[in-house]
């Protein structure tokens, strides 16, 4: 669907938010902004339902973050997801709404971090507007925005971004991975893996093949700086918090529930901070236990 071309209102202005997990230092980066259909971000979910907590424009569609995360301890920065990047054409800037309010690049240099001091990159799955900023162009040709970094992203994801068939090319484009392969700084992970000492990668597939969260110190036992995890698409902003809030763009809806109910509940017991990628105004908030259903506790990120 193409975007509006009026804003319903002004995208929120990027300001560095950090909080303590554990023992690292995590703080929201942005990439901008962009819009896809509400109806398709909340599948089965009510319209007169979803309206209310994710206003829509015009055109149907709603605007949301993206939003990396820069974490850091000692002599490690590692980002955490890139954002969508800038090798767009015009037509699709349009389709897809998008808003590049803050680069990626920018809002790193805002937090005094230059791109070749990152030594680690993360991703949890492989679609474009969770990856497309890690590769720029430099003189002509596309190179990796961190040249000093190891990315690392789940085993199938790269093969499906290189071949997704036609059913799965949309999500994916070859040009966000082939550039990081040939320098040779690409690694590919399964299951359950320790990128760091305290910084695990878990692969639960259901919105894609292979789909990760990614939790900082999960088992920290200090209160006032509990572990967190990156929910990436498992739980796209703060209002998806529900089980049955799933997504239309899920391929296998059965696994998304059973691994959202698990991980969601796993969250609450630990009194993790969830890390959200794509909620357009919060970027921290832990959730709790409301009866039968789940609700958030707002965690305000020191400037």
């Amino acid at each position: 669907m193409q975007a509006s071309a009026t804003p319903a209102s002004p995208a929120p202005p990027f300001t560095p938010r950090r909080i303590q997990a554990g023992s690292w230092r995590v703080t929201a980066l942005s990439d901008g902004y962009f819009r896809l259909d509400g109806g398709a971000m909340w599948g089965v979910v009510p319209k007169n339902l979803w309206a209310t907590l994710t206003p829509p424009w015009p055109d149907n569609t709603i605007r949301m973050a993206l939003r990396p995360f820069l974490a850091e301890r000692g002599v490690h920065k590692v980002v955490i997801e890139v954002g969508v990047g800038q090798r767009w054409e015009e037509k699709w800037q349009r389709i897809y709404g998008l808003e590049p309010t803050t680069t990626l690049e920018q809002s790193l240099r805002a937090c005094g971090v230059d791109p070749r001091e990152i030594t680690h990159v993360v991703a949890s799955h492989c679609h474009w507007d969770h990856i497309g900023a890690a590769v720029v162009e430099r003189g002509g040709e596309l190179a990796p925005l961190f040249p000093n970094a190891r990315h690392f992203a789940p085993k199938i994801e790269i093969a499906m971004a290189k071949k997704p068939g036609h059913a799965r090319k949309g999500s994916y484009r070859a040009e966000d991975i082939e550039p990081i392969e040939r320098a040779g700084l690409l690694s590919a992970y399964e299951g359950e893996f320790e990128v760091l000492p305290g910084l695990v990668a878990h692969q639960l597939g259901g919105h894609s093949d292979g789909v990760s969260v990614i939790v900082l110190d999960g088992d920290s036992s200090d209160p006032a700086a509990p572990g967190a995890i990156f929910w990436a698409d498992v739980v796209p902003t703060t209002h998806h918090i529900q089980p049955p809030y799933i997504m239309a763009y899920d391929i296998d809806v059965v696994r998304s529930f059973e691994q959202r109910s698990a991980w969601l509940e796993r969250a609450v017991e630990r009194r993790w901070t969830g890390l959200f990628y794509h909620d357009e105004t919060r970027a921290f908030g832990r959730i709790e236990r409301d009866g039968k259903r789940y609700k958030l506790v707002e965690i305000e990120g020191a400037a």
